[in-house]
């Protein structure tokens, strides 16, 4: 294994390692005594090969795919940014509450932490509607079809 990769896969560990709140000490006691601090923070810091033995028993322990922990892997699934879809904030005010209140506050949410509030568009991620599909139980693909015919996102719009 290249020193690179090592140091790139460490990289990869300690973010899930961050991720679930835990210090090297901590994954130790989380494992009771099954990881030690040391090993791991070597894996960490790329000074120890790990095996794939090893990797996988931690993805287990972390609780997270295998690709997770995998630098390369993750790089190649995430590809080209996703387009951003742009919501008419127009339109949407103009639609009554009970079709639109939910994309109404997740819009606001989203102006108040940018600090974005021109009023006229506001550019979501496919993953913000992706969330927003599970707020409406629907599909995400039904979800930009109605946001489409409530002429809140332009005719043509499509997800990835």
């Amino acid at each position: 294994m290249s020193q690179d990769y090592a140091r790139a896969l460490g990289q990869r560990l300690r973010s899930i390692r961050s991720q679930q709140g835990l210090s090297l000490h901590g994954v130790e006691e989380k494992s009771e005594g099954r990881w030690k601090a040391v090993v791991v923070g070597s894996y960490e810091r790329g000074d120890r090969a790990v095996t794939v033995a090893k990797l996988a028993e931690l993805a287990e322990f972390y609780g997270v795919p295998v690709a997770e922990l995998l630098p390369d892997a993750r790089a190649s699934r995430r590809g080209a940014p996703a387009p951003k879809l742009v919501i008419d904030l127009g339109r949407l005010s103009e639609l009554p509450a009970h079709q639109a209140g939910p994309l109404a506050r997740y819009a606001a949410a989203i102006q108040s932490q940018r600090g974005d509030y021109n009023g006229k568009v506001l550019t979501i991620r496919q993953e913000d509607l992706r969330s927003l599909a599970v707020i409406y139980d629907m599909s995400p693909e039904s979800l930009t079809e109605q946001l489409v015919g409530w002429g809140v996102l332009p005719a043509g719009t499509e997800l990835d």
